[in-house]
């Protein structure tokens, strides 16, 4: 519309500059007025568009894509890793094994994203895709590590999963590392270094308690010592405004037995402090609930196992081949986190307490 308006005026100037000298000056202001006349007219027709298109936003269901069977009633995986090792355990996997996992994940669909959008239901993987969420326990050394010159070991976890992406770019590096102990990533002097990297770099920080200490017969006192004192010792290496750390992995999973005691692994306070943890991890052996589902529970969020060793039949790869087998109990993200879009086959699992909109779709 304003090119056609521009282009009208170099018309004008044109013909005003071409003219006959015999033209009479009324020639040329009855060529101009025409010209100021339609150019209103095209402005007024542009305006008019314009508010239109205002008035008639699009749907953001339309950019949905049902050809891919978005189903975000769905299971998600929480993985449990603990070490990196030169030699396979049954807690530690080689780097080539570590490797070869998230190869397996990525070339299956999944994409990770953070414990804490999981516990919030702020979904952002892409659509068609299947979110998972990566942790590591205990916080070792071979989790993270600075070599002697300042380089990331490229054989620890964070090396490995930033090498992953640095290859593949769409597979975050988002992870979760649940820190015990004063000496998190065991070097003293690089903690706060190391935070930052972490947290600029999309992972997290959770807690995994003070001295790692059985939960079964904890007394409340305990309890918000061991989790309390904790987290505030990690978040004095924060320097990220606003940062909580405000996730847990319990030690050897334990619960207290005294039910009543229970409630101060979400909330409590130490030392005048209060905490407040928004997801509390379990050791577990099934998937996660997806964070819409009725029976999504925060606040004991299962994991499996990343091993191929005592797993049992319950660890990542049995569960890979499962969702293999029954694609209906994956989750496949819509890729709007403010859409809720599940098969109408489905529709019952969803929770009706969701401040997000439900798109249920006839899945054909």
């Amino acid at each position: 519309m304003i090119k056609k308006a521009i282009l009208i005026l170099m018309v004008v100037g044109l013909m005003m500059g071409c003219s006959q000298v015999e033209s009479s000056e009324f020639e040329e202001d009855e060529i101009v007025e025409e010209a100021q006349v339609e150019i209103v007219e095209e402005v007024d027709k542009g305006q008019a568009q314009e508010e239109n298109q205002l008035d008639d936003p699009v749907d953001p269901r339309e950019a949905i894509d049902l050809s891919l069977e978005p189903n975000e009633s769905g299971r998600i995986m929480v993985l449990m890793y603990h070490n990196i090792g030169e030699e396979e355990e049954e807690w530690t996997r080689t780097p080539d094994n570590f490797t070869k996992d998230l190869q397996v994940l990525y070339e299956k669909g999944y994409r990770p994203i953070s414990l804490k959008d999981y516990a919030s239901g702020n979904i952002t993987t892409p659509q068609g895709y299947t979110p998972i969420v990566i942790t590591f326990d205990d916080g070792n050394k071979n989790n993270f590590e600075y070599m002697e010159d300042g380089s990331l070991n490229p054989d620890s976890a964070v090396g490995l999963l930033m090498d992953f992406h640095k290859k593949n770019p769409d597979f975050s590096p988002a992870a979760t590392f649940f820190l015990t102990g004063d000496i998190p990533f065991g070097q003293r002097e690089l903690i706060g270094q190391k935070f930052e990297f972490l947290l600029n770099k999309g992972m997290d920080i959770g807690n995994h308690s003070k001295t790692h200490a059985n939960f079964t017969q904890a007394s409340a006192e305990l309890l918000q010592r061991e989790i309390g004192e904790q987290a505030q010792y990690l978040e004095s290496f924060i320097e990220a405004e606003g940062y909580k750390v405000n996730t847990i992995a319990l030690p050897y999973g334990t619960r207290p037995k005294d039910e009543s005691k229970t409630s101060y692994l979400k909330e409590g306070t130490y030392d005048g402090v209060p905490y407040d943890n928004i997801a509390i991890l379990n050791v577990g052996w099934n998937p996660g609930y997806s964070p819409y589902d009725e029976r999504f529970n925060p606040e004991s969020i299962p994991r499996i196992r990343a091993s191929e060793m005592k797993v049992d039949n319950v660890g990542m790869y049995n569960y890979l081949e499962y969702f293999d087998n029954n694609p209906d109990q994956r989750f496949i993200s819509d890729g709007n986190p403010d859409i809720i879009t599940v098969p109408d086959d489905r529709a019952e699992q969803i929770g009706s307490q969701q401040d997000r909109e439900i798109y249920i779709y006839d899945k054909k």
